[in-house]
């Protein structure tokens, strides 16, 4: 079996789609046979060696090609790379049109989209329905997701959407022996850019002064970087609460299990997230979450495992929040939640869903 994965970016980013989609390697090269072979492509990539490669693949892998953002190149990279395929797998909707037309090079080629998200939350181009319709599979990340792709183009055939729920990166899901802050800290992660203000940060930040009258120590740290920084780090100005906000920049993946581990709760109520990927990184670490009721976080975030809310209630966020600090949810039940999105069952529903 000879498979070819489309991905944006696959390590120049860290974003959750650059994560998930270095697990769908790993995945595809566990999956395509011991003869077969997986060649992966992505865009904004460069053809640098990468240092973590060997932590997604294994010696199935033919290669990891970028692109660094030249978009003719990496079309035609796809199509010659495809050209004896009979998997392309395509890591997100900006890419499927090189899919369909790898397939005029390969008529016997069989592709897949990877639906994430907030991207397939919305009308679509002609262009795109072609490609979508043409689309073999579509793995969406949530019954939401898939609810929403079928709403925007109906003309899809509903029997090629199989729902793949994302996973937990093993790496990342490793016990580590750092204990949890004698602080009671509020974590939550993401890009904080213009373009994700749905995540709900600043709604974080606007809680904290709730949260502070009740629980004086209370700290909110924050992990990634972005255009948006400055203004939220006004907001933590304006709001008087800039001594008891840690904006932790990027970090690696060792650090951010670390920041998992030492945190009380997490937090990211949003409004669009597909899945949530960060819960289960928070989840598996045995910590409460609180999320919006919204998207795909309802299918993540249960009361069992955190406490879920009305996005952009700033009220409710600090009452949530006060309430996961104070009485956190059983961190074993929290822990076993996760650990059915475990990525062994990951692997298995990637195979069904391709027929590996």
């Amino acid at each position: 079996m000879k498979i070819v994965l489309l991905t944006p970016e696959l390590f120049r980013a860290e974003g959750g789609i650059a994560r998930i989609m270095r697990l769908y390697l790993k995945a595809l090269c566990e999956l395509c046979g011991a003869d077969g072979r997986v060649s992966s492509l992505a865009l904004n990539d460069a053809d640098d060696p990468v240092p973590l490669l060997n932590r997604y693949s294994n010696d199935r892998l033919a290669g990891h090609f970028g692109a660094d953002r030249h978009k003719l190149r990496f079309v035609w990279r796809a199509i010659r790379l495809a050209r004896d395929a009979d998997w392309l797998v395509c890591g997100h909707l900006g890419q499927l049109i090189a899919a369909r037309l790898a397939r005029t090079a390969n008529p016997t080629l069989r592709y897949a989209l990877v639906a994430h998200g907030i991207e397939v939350w919305r009308p679509f181009t002609l262009l795109e329905r072609w490609a979508l319709r043409g689309a073999d599979r579509i793995l969406c990340i949530s019954e939401y997701t898939r609810r929403q792709l079928l709403r925007f183009c109906p003309g899809v055939d509903p029997t090629r959407l199989l729902i793949v729920p994302n996973t937990l990166d093993p790496n990342l899901a490793q016990s580590t022996a750092i204990a949890a802050s004698v602080t009671p800290t509020i974590l939550s992660v993401g890009r904080l850019v213009h373009a994700d203000a749905y995540k709900g940060f600043d709604t974080l930040i606007e809680a904290m002064p709730g949260v502070l009258k009740v629980i004086p120590d209370a700290q909110l740290r924050i992990v990634g970087t972005g255009d948006d920084q400055p203004r939220l780090q006004a907001l933590a100005g304006q709001l008087g609460v800039s001594a008891n906000i840690v904006f932790a920049g990027r970090v690696s993946d060792e650090e951010l299990a670390a920041e998992y581990a030492r945190c009380t709760v997490f937090a990211l109520p949003s409004r669009r997230e597909g899945f949530g990927l960060v819960y289960l990184e928070a989840m598996i670490r045995g910590k409460s979450c609180l999320g919006a009721r919204a998207g795909g976080t309802l299918e993540v975030v249960s009361p069992d495992t955190g406490v879920l809310v009305d996005y952009g209630n700033v009220p409710e966020i600090a009452i949530g929040l006060i309430q996961l600090l104070r009485h956190p949810c059983d961190s074993e039940v929290v822990r076993r939640q996760a650990e059915s999105f475990a990525f062994p069952q990951f692997t298995r529903h990637l195979a069904q869903a391709l027929n590996l």
